[in-house]
């Protein structure tokens, strides 16, 4: 457990600890010393005694009922303590010197050792789906765009409260369940698990060419409140959690919490930890470094970071545009002994097609994030991380290509 204290509060409320710990203490040696005293003295005067060493007891239990109180506000009382050390040592020591005290302070060019750049890599390397952890603001948006510009396949988004700006990266009529919904993501939810029974036959009987072409990345936002409202919501996700991968069809359930409950897996631990990658974005990346892995510095790392630092089961992870690759797929040899290496098609949405005509308008020049925010409002609201997706998922396309790295990626038009 972590301590919302303040730094400030923290001192104050160790001595409140400590001095309740010590009085509930000597409450329970004094009421079971006037216990005693009690039982050996004359008959007139033990009530009188006895009377006493349940006050005293009664107060000893107040007094451990508040430190335990306390101890709960405090969370890891070891933390707190060095924590409370940190406060009282900058109170103590010169500006001047507070650089040589940094303790607890993490260094800005300190990494993981363990530290993963690219989760899809490790997501197709565990053959697993996604259970994304993530509140509003936590980057949620960003990185499913990320994963399905690479995973590829049809989006679908389930989402019961979407606003009209919400996913604006994927065909709209793809978002279903808007304005509280649930009837039309039941319903598509119990078409998904006809279709995946349809998979099963055709790949039976044609083997993996037989399904190409009807891969999806499907995304179920706040399940929990699915598993509620839709009667289709469980057995769609426990049957693509033990099939879904092999038949194309990639799920992402959005939750706020990790629990299997949260995922509609009640008493069902195994199948969330066997069939899907936890994903932890923001805050629930951080609580997850700091009670599981006890790693402090790791922490402060994932905050330092932003959106683009989160936690992918216990590893630390950073999206780097610089990393994305083009993804192609390998086809069976021909009839020449070669072989053959073409991209999936796929059709463009209004982003691509405007930052097409824009590059095809303004032949050589370099397309950046801040550029194409000035140049139309269709972008507004955007985050530069969502726009560089796009220039990185057209160029896996082998339409245009992208230049430089990171903040600094743009995008211009080739043949």
């Amino acid at each position: 457990m972590s301590s919302d204290l303040h730094p400030s509060q923290l001192h104050q409320h160790l001595q409140m600890y400590t001095r309740a710990k010590l009085s509930s203490w000597c409450g329970l040696a004094l009421g079971c010393g006037l216990l005693f005293l009690g039982a050996t003295q004359k008959p007139d005067s033990k009530p009188w005694i006895l009377a006493a060493s349940v006050g005293t007891l009664e107060v000893g239990r107040r007094h451990r009922q508040t430190a335990k109180l306390l101890l709960e506000s405090l969370g890891d009382i070891d933390r707190a303590s060095k924590l409370n050390f940190q406060a009282w040592a900058r109170a103590k020591t010169q500006p001047t010197a507070e650089l040589a005290l940094t303790v607890g302070a993490i260094d800005a060019n300190w990494k993981p050792d363990n530290l993963i750049t690219d989760p899809v890599e490790y997501i197709q390397k565990k053959q697993k789906h996604v259970a994304l952890v993530g509140g509003t603001g936590d980057g949620k948006s960003t990185f499913t765009q990320y994963l399905s510009s690479k995973i590829g396949g049809r989006v679908v988004v389930y989402d019961s409260d979407a606003k009209p700006d919400d996913w604006g990266w994927i065909d709209q009529a793809d978002v279903i369940g808007r304005k509280g919904n649930f009837k039309a993501i039941d319903a598509a939810m119990g078409n998904d698990l006809k279709t995946l029974e349809e998979l099963v036959q055709l790949r039976g009987e044609g083997g993996d060419n037989a399904i190409a072409g009807r891969e999806r990345f499907l995304i179920a936002e706040e399940f929990p409140i699915l598993v509620d409202e839709c009667d289709n919501a469980t057995s769609w996700i426990k049957r693509h959690a033990k099939r879904g991968r092999r038949y194309k069809q990639f799920i992402c359930a959005l939750s706020q919490n990790d629990t299997a409950e949260n995922f509609g897996l009640q008493g069902d631990k195994d199948t969330l930890y066997s069939c899907f990658v936890l994903v932890r974005l923001g805050q629930f990346g951080r609580d997850h470094a700091r009670a599981k892995l006890k790693d402090p510095q790791l922490e402060q790392w994932l905050k330092a970071g932003g959106k683009k630092r989160l936690m992918v089961d216990d590893c630390p992870c950073e999206l780097d545009l610089s990393n994305w690759g083009t993804v192609a797929t390998a086809q069976p040899e021909n009839s020449t002994g070669g072989s053959e290496v073409r991209e999936q098609p796929k059709a463009m949405n209004e982003f691509e097609q405007f930052i097409l005509d824009w590059g095809q308008q303004h032949p050589g020049e370099i397309l950046k994030a801040g550029t194409l925010s000035r140049a139309t409002r269709l972008f507004d609201n955007m985050q530069p991380d969502e726009i560089r997706i796009f220039f990185v998922s057209m160029a896996d396309r082998g339409l245009g290509e992208v230049e430089g790295s990171g903040d600094r990626l743009g995008w211009r038009w080739s043949k």
